[in-house]
């Protein structure tokens, strides 16, 4: 008796193949697959199904697209990674700043490094030193939404809407499933027609 799923992608060419398919369980196998065997190379891939018509599988497509980027190639660079990822959710800012500082210093091609690093300085309230890093993030990945909507997040917090709005939408134009983004633009578009509206 035949199996009521598709048997999951074994190598590239089935994941390809599966990839753009019509069956939405066949398109998250070989998201699955690309998510665990895939390079950076293949981000591109996932990214379009970032609009898929299928919820699961545009959810899928992000998960896989960090899964790829937070990958490095080095068994030492994802072992600091993964400290530094624990000391920044125990709010150990300054020991988490040092920990990726090590892994920009020893991997700095590695764009998910800076990113991590981007995240700290702005817990740490270090919003200048986060938007540099933000620009290094977007040097070697300019379609890294994580990127380009912490920017929007700064700029909120620096009161510059204007380019908060900016980055937002262009966070939005790459992965369109980020509801608190597009609730934070919503509320920044609103508030900026208002004080048009008061200035007219």
């Amino acid at each position: 008796m035949g199996s009521a799923f598709p048997a999951p992608p074994q190598t590239r060419e089935e994941a390809l193949a599966q990839l753009s398919g019509p069956d939405s369980m066949g398109r998250m196998e070989s998201i699955v697959w690309l998510a665990n065997h895939g390079t950076m190379a293949d981000s591109g891939l996932l990214e379009q199904r970032l609009r898929d018509e299928e919820e699961r599988v545009r959810e899928y497509a992000e998960r896989g697209l960090w899964a790829i980027w937070s990958r490095s190639g080095d068994a030492e660079i994802d072992r600091l990674m993964a400290r530094g990822v624990e000391e920044m959710q125990e709010g150990n800012h300054k020991t988490a700043i040092a920990t990726f500082s090590q892994v920009v210093k020893t991997k700095p091609a590695f764009a998910e490094g800076w990113n991590k690093r981007a995240t700290v300085y702005y817990l740490a309230g270090d919003f200048k030193r986060s938007i540099a890093d933000c620009g290094e993030v977007l040097k070697r990945n300019p379609r890294h939404f994580g990127a380009l909507s912490g920017l929007g997040q700064i700029y909120y917090r620096l009161d510059d809407y204007e380019k908060s709005i900016e980055w937002y939408r262009r966070a939005l134009d790459v992965n369109p499933n980020m509801p608190g983004v597009e609730l934070n633009l919503k509320a920044l578009e609103a508030m900026q027609r208002e004080r048009k509206g008061k200035s007219i």
